[in-house]
């Protein structure tokens, strides 16, 4: 039988899960590695921290799993989304990679918009310049580190610096290039008049592919740290969110996604690349030719809930006794609420200065309220996103729900009873969904099927268990919701001055 491996490069860790041509899940390895925030506000790693932990991981993978090298056919990787890398002319790395969620560009991302203008950017990335996205970061490095940018010759995406290390690639694909503001979406290639306004070159950014195509195969040395053979095809992947798409099966109209890792996201399927009338979510390609997909992400969602368990609960590891915190508490938290914005929100928001919040809290509140408030309100901001999607026009009629938050028996409820919409889980890990979206786009780029849809197809299955939605909770979490939702616009300018005492 054929293998095919799923690399899942996140912001905490880096998982390598073997699938065989079923989709089932053979081995699964996971290795961490730092975080950097040497100013508040900033988020950085070292790409070498990533390769490392891809080896290390792929060969505890074949050794867990037996599986001979050879049957090893094919892998994909899915990647943090936003990033940039910034390398030199002999694929040098020459600072840190700076994150998705790194909240330094909002001066970088004006000086971009008057550089490019928002004309072009509605044009080819249809959203106007926006600070967390790779051109504004790009354009930090620019203004703030000329001496080092002068040795810049490619400028890469985390996964995408991984494709380099495994394959000696430089090279792309459209569902993670989308989110750079440098990719013409609706025909899924560079934009160029965007690159020659902002001094770039294709060939800094490397070739683009379609998210099956084969981008290149694992170097000799690579092989041989890891265990695999020069035979094994490296396909072009897609950024975490949309892996995670495929991976539980949003490849049709009418179902969307929600993943909860260290952020938050909502994903539905377009077949057209239509512009979003309020600019409140992004329209990126889909890693299936000729589809595309709306997307809104919230910074700290699990990551919210980790920042809490890590402060209050550390002895907690599995967050048992954080759900059964919040089961205990009501509906409301007790008139508590949290607003999530810890490293500043992106979507609907687009605002890295803005800052999270406890609103209400008065004597009476317990840890467990607290703790509930904090969930509850990573929840709502995943609401304005998916209520920016439904304004669009996109019908929405399910919801497929993964990552790490979708262990809690008690989110998958409160997701249904705030979306008002029917939440179901997949089959197979749901929090490994990402890993396996990466290896069907690497079975049908290695021709095991004929396309991504067909595999989804014959992959994917859901649980029986569907979590409707309870319309007595739902109108009470809709009360809540109007005070979670009026409270970020008075408190905009506050979070702004704060930040400057």
């Amino acid at each position: 039988m054929s293998y095919f491996l799923g690399l899942d490069l996140g912001t905490g860790s880096l998982k390598t899960v073997l699938f065989d041509l079923n989709g089932k899940e053979v081995a699964v390895s996971e290795m961490e590695y730092p975080l950097y925030q040497p100013h508040n506000g900033w988020s950085e790693q070292e790409p070498e921290d990533w390769y490392q932990a891809s080896i290390m991981t792929i060969r505890k993978v074949m050794e867990k799993s037996g599986v001979p090298a050879e049957s090893v056919k094919g892998l994909g990787i899915s990647g943090q989304m936003m990033g940039a890398v910034m390398m030199d002319q002999e694929g040098k790395v020459l600072r840190r990679a700076i994150l998705w969620n790194d909240g330094r560009t909002s001066e970088a991302c004006e000086h971009v918009r008057e550089i490019v203008g928002d004309e072009l950017f509605m044009k080819y990335s249809l959203t106007p310049a926006r600070p967390g996205l790779t051109a504004a970061k790009i354009q930090w490095v620019k203004d703030n580190e000329p001496e080092l940018y002068k040795e810049v010759a490619h400028i890469h995406l985390p996964k995408d610096y991984l494709r380099y290390r495994l394959t000696g690639e430089y090279a792309t694909e459209v569902s993670d290039a989308s989110a750079m503001q440098l990719l013409d979406i609706p025909n899924r290639k560079w934009a160029t008049e965007i690159l020659k306004k902002m001094d770039l070159t294709e060939e800094m950014l490397g070739k683009v592919y379609e998210s099956h195509e084969i981008t290149g195969y694992v170097l000799p040395e690579v092989a041989e740290a890891s265990g695999l053979t020069t035979g094994c095809a490296v396909v072009g992947g897609a950024s975490d969110n949309a892996a995670a798409g495929v991976g539980t099966g949003i490849v049709s109209p009418g179902r969307a996604m929600t993943t909860i890792g260290t952020s938050g996201t909502v994903f539905a399927y377009s077949e057209k690349p239509l512009l979003d009338p309020h600019k409140s979510v992004y329209t990126f390609c889909m890693p299936i030719p000729g589809a595309w997909h709306y997307m809104g992400s919230v910074n700290s969602a699990g990551g919210s809930l980790k920042w809490w368990r890590n402060n209050f609960y550390p002895e907690d590891l599995e967050y048992e006794a954080i759900n059964k915190d919040a089961v205990s508490s009501a509906i409301g938290a007790n008139r508590l609420v949290y607003l999530p914005y810890l490293n500043g929100e992106q979507s609907p928001h687009f605002n890295l200065t803005c800052r999270g919040s406890f609103v209400g809290l008065a004597a009476i509140h317990t840890k467990a309220d607290m703790t509930r408030a904090v969930m509850e309100g990573v929840t709502y901001a995943l609401k304005d996103i998916m209520s920016g999607i439904r304004n669009t026009g996109v019908e929405v009629d399910h919801v497929h729900m993964c990552g790490g938050g979708s262990k809690s028996d008690f989110w998958r409820q409160l997701l249904a009873d705030v979306y008002d919409l029917p939440v179901s889980l997949p089959a197979m890990k749901s929090e490994n969904s990402a890993a396996l979206g990466v290896a069907i786009l690497a079975m049908v780029g290695c021709g095991a099927y004929d396309s991504v849809v067909d595999a989804c197809d014959k992959i994917i299955k859901m649980r029986d268990e569907v979590y409707a939605p309870v319309q007595e909770n739902v109108a009470a979490y809709d009360n809540v919701y109007r005070e979670f939702d009026a409270l970020y616009p008075k408190l905009k300018d506050n979070f702004k001055s704060i930040l400057s005492l």
